[in-house]
């Protein structure tokens, strides 16, 4: 839920602006969804999917319908009138919505070998899994769940990262992070997340 405050008294409910985008990369967005006054308009793949839920004055929560992996991420709500404004970040966990099975982070990499993905080629290798590049926080929680995985990966905010859970000499306990590197002449391997999966996946650990 997503909502704000405005005094009645001074604001007229029709001149308040709530624009939603999804947040594509630290600096990069998407139009999702406008509303001013009564007037609505929904942008792209959100076209006919998308409505205010309205609960009550101040209600700015956005409900997006057949939610896809692809609407899974961050999103942004900007509140505006002709004096001032206010910004609010909400995250939308896709499968937890749809009660469809909870997804899981794997790592890929071509049959041909390792660290020969830039970070469109990660994109449409993770599509071709039935999948999209996971997030840092789904990363991060497969980690706490046993990932361990030396080889780094392109995320979807164009950073890359490997998860650690057996520390190795030069190699500490975590998540590690090469930060956001060029997405045309790096290569690296991904880390994809998908909820099409039927059973069961298990991280195994090497006894040393």
């Amino acid at each position: 839920p997503h909502g704000y405050h405005y005094d009645v008294s001074a604001h007229d409910p029709a001149e308040i602006r709530l624009k939603w985008t999804k947040v594509t990369e630290p600096m990069a967005f998407v139009d999702v969804f406008v509303a001013l006054g009564k007037a609505r308009r929904a942008f792209g793949s959100y076209r006919g999917r998308t409505a205010l839920q309205e609960d009550g004055f101040g209600d700015a929560s956005l409900i997006i319908r057949n939610v896809t992996l692809q609407d899974y991420g961050r999103y942004e709500c900007e509140v505006t009138n002709e004096l001032e404004d206010d910004t609010g970040m909400g995250n939308l966990e896709t499968p937890a919505l749809l009660s469809a099975p909870p997804g899981v982070i794997f790592p890929y990499h071509p049959r041909l070998g390792r660290y020969t993905l830039n970070f469109h080629e990660a994109q449409q290798a993770c599509l071709e899994q039935d999948g999209i590049l996971a997030s840092h926080d789904q990363l991060h929680q497969a980690w706490l769940e046993g990932m361990d995985w030396c080889n780094a990966g392109w995320l979807e905010d164009g950073s890359v990262q490997y998860p650690i859970s057996c520390g190795r000499k030069d190699t500490p306990v975590g998540v590690r992070n090469y930060g956001y590197r060029h997405k045309e002449s790096e290569h690296y391997d991904a880390f994809c997340f998908t909820s099409n999966l039927n059973g069961k996946v298990y991280f195994l650990k090497t006894y040393r």
